[in-house]
């Protein structure tokens, strides 16, 4: 008598909605924290040859509109905004100069050695 192996259904393909996962990414949600809201797991999500793309799009388009927005605010005229973007985006810095004067003179004093000749 032959026995049949019981036939185990692969679970159903979960649909991911690729817009919520950009727009997560775009927040800078986690992958963890982006597996939970859609309803997978991490290793779910990674395995899709989509996320890679649509996860790094999302950071993406998430620096840009930060970026714009702390250009905005520093066209409206706040000054630290301004002065930090200069020195991220220009390469701006403060340069601090400092200044010696009177500066003690150092007189050398050879070292002698206790050797067997010096010894006294």
């Amino acid at each position: 008598m032959e026995t049949k192996k019981k036939y185990y259904p692969k679970n159903p393909r979960i649909e991911i909605d690729w817009d919520l996962v950009k727009k997560l990414a775009a927040i800078h949600c986690t992958q963890e924290e982006i597996a939970s809201v859609v309803g997978c797991s991490v290793d779910t999500l990674t395995r899709r040859p989509e996320f890679a793309e649509v996860f790094k799009k999302g950071r993406e388009e998430g620096k840009a509109s930060l970026r714009r927005k702390q250009y905005e605010i520093a066209m409206n005229g706040n000054v630290s905004m301004l002065i930090w973007l200069g020195k991220q985006i220009l390469g701006q810095s403060e340069k601090t100069e400092v200044f010696m004067r009177d500066i003690p003179k150092i007189e050398f004093i050879p070292f002698k050695s206790a050797t067997k000749d010096n010894k006294e």
